[in-house]
């Protein structure tokens, strides 16, 4: 059985103090939960939720990592640097990075790369555009998003790959998939692992649902046999609503 995996997206949120006061509060709160949990929070943040998180089941997760080791890249972090300062988990390809930074299915590759070599977890960002979804090509842009973003890793590698179902259109936009939707794509994006590396790789790849998960919807989504978890993004920098999407089964 998959192990879910929630994970919060604090995108440009939270000054360190702020930061430590709320994972503060997640360590009482989310200390019995099933699933692993991870907060993605501004590299500012690093310290101060290493610190607050120290000895708890909480993990620190980055949102972005550069393909390069070093170099002339100002303002960007190598996968070593994320390490050094504790990370353990890093957001690639978020719908965010791909439509204000450029980000295309090329880098998303060669940032999940450098940050397996570096024994970093990547959660690996797909997802279809309103129009793409309403053209019907919502399996063909997954599919492909997905694959381009694992190749050149090992069967071994891939398994400890996280990808999360992002619809674009159900980001920051309070709209989400239907249970019965998010399911159904991720099972495609599953069938495409499996006839890539096999269906061992396929059980074992934990997906994540990405579009507007919260306390309301989290138990439906959960629900469903595909989906391993959530990346959540609004709900997760208030500490009673992160902790309700946590704590989906109590």
């Amino acid at each position: 059985m998959r192990k879910p995996i929630i994970a919060g997206n604090w995108k440009m949120n939270k000054t360190p103090a702020e930061a430590k006061e709320l994972v503060l509060a997640l360590t009482e709160t989310v200390k019995d939960a099933e699933c692993d949990v991870v907060v993605c929070v501004p590299a500012t943040n690093f310290a101060a939720v290493k610190e607050a998180a120290e000895g708890t089941n909480i993990k620190l997760g980055a949102q972005n990592v550069h393909f390069a080791p070093s170099g002339a890249y100002t303002g960007e972090l190598s996968a070593d640097m994320l390490k050094a300062c504790g990370v353990e988990y890093v957001v690639i390809g978020h719908s965010e990075r791909r439509q204000y930074f450029g980000e295309t299915d090329k880098t998303v590759n060669l940032r999940t790369r450098a940050a397996v070599a570096a024994g970093l977890i990547p959660i690996i960002c797909v997802g279809e555009l309103k129009d793409e979804r309403e053209s019907g090509y919502t399996d063909i842009i997954v599919e492909y998003q997905t694959l381009m973003a694992l190749h050149g890793l090992t069967e071994e590698e891939i398994k400890n790959v996280v990808v999360a179902y992002e619809p674009v259109w159900a980001i920051g936009t309070g709209l989400t998939a239907t249970d019965e939707q998010a399911n159904e794509t991720i099972g495609v994006i599953r069938k495409a692992v499996e006839r890539k590396y096999g269906k061992d790789v396929a059980d074992a790849l934990r997906i994540q649902y990405g579009g507007s998960m919260n306390p309301k919807n989290v138990k439906g989504l959960m629900a469903q046999p595909e989906i391993d978890g959530g990346l959540i993004g609004g709900a997760s920098l208030k500490a009673p609503d992160f902790t309700a999407v946590v704590m989906y089964n109590k």
